[in-house]
């Protein structure tokens, strides 16, 4: 039976005001193995979750194709957002190294409808990029096959949806069985498949250079600061398409934060780990990005990164042309590596999130059962398991185009909860404001900066989002596919947060999670 301890633990307070994280012993568990990941295991976690080849085969093309030149400039604006919120998440992290993250954050500083509709951004965000990272995983391992065996018919494989749906459900299914058995269980293999993927990018990025240099393409292009100019982008719909695109090519480096309850330093260590994965992730993508448009351009003809018939698998087209035929198969290797490592820890998040939201009463008390042995939300990980398969299947089923349109739909997800959380940190340490000018911008401008962009970027996206053609173009009855995904998701959290506060009413009513709460512990 699930106990729920809310003794007050060290570095709470029980008089309003916001509790201060302390040492390790001043964490509140619930039940997950303490003390397992280290600094820079938590950023390799942070680093695999973003899963950067991924990302960059993924929307390569697709920001090209918005922004045209300019998308180093978005990329670069892209990550300006990501690290102010950065800087709320790792102050929020040190008062409440709660592994709940925003849910549990938001709760504490709006109340319980609000968080909870956070808690569902998050974890409905963490299904969709499942879904994708399997679909490009389950893509790239028929890819690599056929290039591997020279035989183009078995490359053609992935385009049979019967092949391709069953071939991403065993690695969905893979993947939940990895994550179950905890983190640690391959953590070797995550520092190898993190290490494999950022040398294989800078294989890439020195032979597009080498390229470019050469003129090997006639649609290669000089570079020039103009690209670096966000202001130069020809629409403002044009821009906030690219930057939604950029925002969800930095998006997981939060997985850092969900892990704080297994970290060694739990206050401090998570915080340093993301902003040492976004550090290397934005030089990452402007050296790819740099790179990439110098050697074949951006435009729509040939390999021009614009290229609609190739930019949803940017490195599917490029990996001979640029690399050749042999190191070529190297970033086959690299883009299957990269999904598949996020694939895997990228459950971190999603299961950690519902295990805090169940511990907190806002879901069945199921899910907050940890496995005795394994240290790991075991209901919780097979239950987003589940779902990301039943999402990709469906979407598969429906949508030609379900890469791209889950992609733009992620971002508007992003925006969305993001946002709460940075002003949650202002909102939640509005007390503190006061107390010193660094209190003042970490705790107040920064986060307040962070959420406002994202904001706009939200509300612009789902404006937007209302035309078929954003996106892939695709519709469903007439409305476009991305507004179906990204505004029918949401309404679905409304329903559920409805029906679970009809069957757990004591979470809605503030009676569990307040301010003043101490952290719950879950004790088998």
């Amino acid at each position: 039976m699930t106990q729920l301890d809310v003794r007050p633990q060290a570095g709470d307070t029980v008089d309003g005001a916001a509790p201060r994280g302390g040492s390790d012993g001043d964490v509140r568990g619930k039940g997950l193995g303490k003390g397992s990941v280290g600094l820079v295991g938590s950023a390799v976690i942070g680093i695999s979750t973003v899963a950067p080849v991924y990302c960059l085969t993924s929307t390569l093309g697709s920001t090209a194709g918005e922004v045209g030149v300019q998308m180093p400039a978005v990329f670069l604006a892209g990550f300006l957002p990501m690290l102010l919120v950065a800087f709320a998440y790792r102050e929020l992290n040190k008062a409440m190294p709660d592994c709940g993250t925003s849910f549990t954050w938001t709760v504490k500083a709006f109340g319980p409808r609000i968080g909870w509709m956070c808690g569902w951004g998050l974890v409905i965000a963490t299904i969709i990029v499942l879904s994708n990272l399997a679909g490009v995983a389950t893509s790239y391992f028929w890819l690599l096959a056929g290039e591997i065996t020279n035989n183009p018919a078995i490359s053609a494989l992935d385009d049979n949806k019967l092949v391709h749906i069953s071939t991403c459900l065993t690695l969905i299914a893979a993947a939940t069985a990895i994550s179950y058995r905890g983190m640690t269980a391959t953590k070797g293999v995550q520092y190898a498949l993190v290490g494999l993927q950022l040398a294989v990018l800078a294989i890439f990025v020195a032979m597009a250079f080498q390229k470019a240099s050469a003129g090997t393409f006639d649609t290669g292009l000089d570079f020039s600061w103009q690209w670096m100019n966000p202001f130069a982008v020809d629409s403002m719909a044009s821009f906030t398409a690219g930057l939604s695109l950029s925002i969800f090519m930095y998006w997981g480096w939060d997985a850092c934060l969900a892990t704080n309850e297994e970290t060694t330093g739990s206050a401090k260590t998570p915080g340093r780990a993301s902003l040492i994965a976004m550090v290397v992730l934005v030089g990452s993508y402007l050296a790819t990005g740099i790179a990439a448009q110098m050697a074949v351009g951006s435009g729509t003809a040939g390999f021009g990164l614009g290229n609609p018939e190739t930019s949803d698998n940017v490195f599917a087209a490029l990996a001979g042309p640029v690399m050749g035929p042999v190191l070529g198969i190297l970033l086959f290797v690299a883009v299957l590596a990269s999904a598949t490592a996020s694939l895997q820890t990228t459950f971190i998040p999603v299961a950690r999130t519902v295990l805090a939201m169940s511990t907190y009463e806002a879901l069945p008390p199921s899910y907050a059962k940890v496995h005795p042995k394994f240290k790991t939300p075991g209901r919780a990980t097979v239950m987003a398991g589940v779902a990301t398969g039943v999402f990709y299947t469906v979407m598969t089923l429906i949508s030609e185009n379900v890469l791209t349109d889950t992609i733009f739909a992620l971002g508007l997800m992003i925006c969305f909860y993001y946002s709460l959380t940075a002003f949650a940190c202002a909102w939640y340490f509005r007390g503190d404001l006061r107390k010193s000018t660094r209190d003042l911008f970490f705790k107040g401008v920064f986060p307040v900066m962070g959420g406002l962009l994202l904001a706009t970027v939200f509300f612009k996206t789902l404006i937007d989002m209302w035309n078929p053609s954003y996106g892939s173009g695709s519709t469903v009855l007439g409305v476009g596919s991305v507004f179906i995904i990204g505004v029918g998701l949401l309404a679905l959290g409304l329903v559920v947060m409805f029906v679970t506060e009809r069957r757990s009413p004591a979470f809605f009513r503030g009676r569990i999670l307040t301010k003043s709460t101490p952290s719950l512990v879950v004790q088998d």
